[in-house]
């Protein structure tokens, strides 16, 4: 390339060093590239940034009403379960035998789960039974302020976030009022929730995000106290000067991109919760949205190295050809000059640089897009398997429900396949996965598609077929999995969840769920086998 650049042979009377024609152009066509490569990078990253943060808002926006829906549901099951419970509580104190109200409350917070601990109240405050019994609290008189307003009220309670003066917990505490078959006050039970112990927000929600290390989600009550957060130190702290926390003490819910209390950018979703008057924050650090326009920037370099060094290389060639016609024209005149002759035709430049021109930019075009079909390719297919990954599934599943085209979904899982990694080894593990993914593949049409769902289990997406089709297809893949004569000879099975579109649901998350539980059914009944869900399954 440098000696595309060498100066051509200087005339003899040369009186001084001007800038050449090649280095103006050079110069020139290298700082249009540059300003057009910087204002498209720019103009591009802006818009990018724009439709993530949407993007990211509107998605937490989403999660936190689904959110919000399940706490809806759970605690108006938390209220039920108490009511059903104050309905076994009709009966006088006085014949009610200690042994039995101690019974009657462990089976109520064993049965439902919902509580950390349950507590038996009479109409003066007593406490009449608690579980679990170690609390030790049974006999005295209720000293929390909670606990006193429940009683006073004689009605469905929900407090807000305090601390016990026994357990020294920071918990949030739910009642419901007793009456006897006269409908004569006789106190109330309650359970109560520990919001920094194990209990049944995080065992719901907690499982949500593990895989996200980015975003998070918290839970306030009607005063902006913390009763959910991944720092459990948190919880219980007033952040009713958070602006969001703000808009939910309101009652509003929303999606908006504020300046945390931590002095934290971010993108939050909120909604609140109608039955407790709480709120569910969903929040995305702003970090991640310019963290992914960097790798995008970079990328985009780095897909356009190659380009800029042919550009570069065709603008370096092309510039001395336009500079050879005016070398040459100086060389006639010096012959000239010297007493030489004068060539009858000159030598011609301009149309053979425009065919090689052409030619270059053609096969560089080739060149880009044999480069984008590539990676299109890799982005759609599982690298080990070569079946469709994740991505291309979910864009299937989702345009086939827009085109309400009829599918059976099958969730297919390698019946204990650790085993076989922990006897072969992750190789030999590979090897398996390849060939099981090469019959899975086999026994599907070119109209279906067969991914690579994540470790060894797959999912097969069945155009138009019935129950009983999509049934039977399934069998057959089981069984010639099981019939394959494979790599090790270890028996090689698998576990099928089916589930249908539209007869069994018709959102793409619902009818993956309905599969996904088929296919623990097959595990729980023995695995090797085919279970489809069934309407009371999915009821």
């Amino acid at each position: 390339m440098n000696s595309l650049l060498n100066k051509p042979q200087s005339l003899p009377h040369q009186r001084e060093k001007r800038i050449s024609l090649t280095a103006v152009f050079i110069g020139f066509v290298s700082l249009s590239v540059l300003l057009t490569l910087t204002i498209s990078i720019i103009s591009s990253t802006q818009a990018q940034k724009k439709s993530l943060i949407h993007n990211t808002l509107a998605l937490n926006f989403t999660t936190a009403v689904q959110m919000s829906k399940t706490m809806d549901s759970l605690f108006q099951f938390m209220q039920s379960g108490l009511t059903h419970a104050a309905g076994n509580f009709n009966e006088s104190w006085e014949t009610l035998p200690q042994e039995d109200m101690e019974s009657r409350t462990d089976l109520i917070r064993n049965s439902g789960g919902y509580f950390n601990s349950i507590v038996l109240v009479d109409e003066e405050g007593k406490v009449r039974a608690t579980s679990p019994s170690s609390i030790g609290t049974t006999g005295s008189r209720i000293t929390s302020q909670a606990g006193r307003t429940a009683l006073k009220s004689k009605k469905a309670f929900i407090s807000e976030v305090y601390m016990t003066s026994v357990t020294k917990r920071i918990i949030v505490f739910i009642s419901e009022p007793l009456f006897d078959q006269n409908g004569n006050y006789q106190g109330f039970i309650g359970g109560s929730i520990y919001l920094q112990d194990k209990n049944v927000l995080n065992q719901i929600f907690g499982g949500q995000f593990e895989k996200n290390g980015t975003s998070y989600f918290y839970i306030v009550d009607s005063k902006g106290q913390l009763l959910y957060h991944p720092d459990k130190n948190r919880i219980g702290k007033d952040i009713s000067a958070n602006p969001v926390v703000q808009q939910l003490m309101k009652g509003k819910g929303g999606m908006q991109q504020y300046v945390n209390l931590d002095k934290v950018d971010s993108l939050a979703g909120y909604t609140p919760i109608p039955s407790s008057g709480w709120g569910i924050v969903v929040v995305s650090p702003t970090k991640i949205i310019n963290d992914q326009l960097l790798r995008h920037v970079l990328q985009l370099l780095l897909y356009m190295l190659v380009p800029l060094a042919v550009l570069i290389f065709i603008v370096v060639w092309t510039a001395r050809q336009i500079v050879n016609p005016f070398v040459s024209l100086a060389n006639v005149v010096r012959n000239f000059e010297q007493g030489g002759s004068v060539p009858s035709k000159p030598r011609v430049h301009w149309n053979r640089e425009a065919d090689l021109l052409t030619d270059t930019v053609v096969r560089a075009l080739h060149n880009f897009r044999r480069q984008s079909e590539q990676l299109t390719h890799e982005a759609m297919t599982d690298p080990l398997t070569g079946l469709m990954n994740r991505r291309t599934f979910e864009d299937t599943i989702r345009r086939w429900i827009d085109q309400r085209v009829p599918f059976a979904i099958l969730v297919l899982d390698i019946d204990k396949f650790k085993v076989i990694n922990d006897t072969y080894g992750h190789q030999t593990g590979d090897v398996v996965l390849k060939q099981v993914a090469g019959i899975i593949q086999a026994g599907v049409t070119p109209q279906d598609v067969s991914s690579r769902f994540g470790g060894e289990e797959f999912v097969v997406l069945l155009r138009n077929l019935e129950p009983s089709e999509a049934f039977l297809k399934a069998e057959e893949i089981r069984k010639s999995v099981e019939q394959a004569v494979l790599i090790i000879d270890h028996p090689v099975t698998l576990s099928i969840g089916v589930a249908l579109y539209p007869q069994h649901s018709s959102t793409a998350t619902e009818i993956f769920h309905l599969a996904d539980n088929a296919l623990y059914l097959a595990k729980e009944g023995g695995r090797n086998r085919t279970v489809m869900i069934q309407e009371q399954e999915r009821a």
